[in-house]
């Protein structure tokens, strides 16, 4: 295969091993297809067409109501889909900035995170990260090939990655906000409501500062 990204470069070549080799324009090295221009779109369309079809034979066992459960289907995707699709980011992160390449991938954890939620087809892909606690697929890329840096690149960079955690030990929202108070708190009145709702931290709950001038609202879930 002979690699070149200029226009008027000689197709054919002939090389002899005993016997004349065949050329191509597609070449799998170290598990990386490459594209004799160095494009890494076949790539891309390979690993999508492979987990897609490892999906597709789960689901005849990941049906609603019974068969592989979403703890089931997470663990699969965590150990042997997304692995597979981010393996050699660093090399094609750079493909991902053409459209029709990225929706490849988000079309394969579309597939996977709507047999773990057991949600509908209409819901969009994301508002199923949320209940499933999965990362975009794209954020996913750009976080391996940043850690890929930081590991195997210059070392003395310093950066925040984020790491996967589980829902529970997410952060609740109403711990990261801060009530700051005037000196006129006499006249401040202070109401609190609930609709009802329900978390593993408590009821949720509203509130409401009320002032002499132009009303506060602040709205809380704690």
């Amino acid at each position: 295969m002979l690699i070149s990204r200029k226009r008027k470069e000689t197709k054919e070549i002939t090389v002899y091993l005993n016997k004349p080799l065949k050329q191509v324009n597609t070449m799998k090295y170290l598990g990386i297809i490459i594209h004799n221009k160095f494009k890494f779109s076949e790539h891309i369309r390979y690993a999508a067409e492979k987990c897609t079809k490892l999906i597709h034979s789960l689901s005849k066992s990941a049906k609603i109501s019974w068969g592989l459960k979403h703890g089931a289907l997470k663990t699969i995707y965590k150990a042997a889909i997304l692995p597979f699709l981010l393996y050699g980011a660093p090399v094609w992160i750079e493909a991902l900035q053409y459209e029709h390449n990225r929706l490849k991938y988000i079309r394969v954890q579309r597939l996977i995170i709507i047999r773990i939620a057991k949600a509908y087809r209409k819901v969009s892909n994301e508002a199923l990260c949320i209940p499933t606690g999965l990362i975009p697929i794209d954020i996913k890329i750009a976080e391996a090939f940043q850690v890929y840096h930081l590991t195997k690149g210059n070392k003395k960079a310093e950066a925040l990655v984020e790491c996967d955690m589980e829902v529970k030990y997410w952060q609740h929202p109403a711990e990261t906000i801060t009530f700051i108070t005037g000196n006129n708190e006499e006249i401040s009145t202070i109401q609190i409501f609930t609709d009802g709702s329900k978390s593993g931290q408590g009821v949720g709950a509203g509130v409401a500062i009320f002032k002499s001038g132009p009303t506060l609202q602040v709205y809380n879930t704690s």
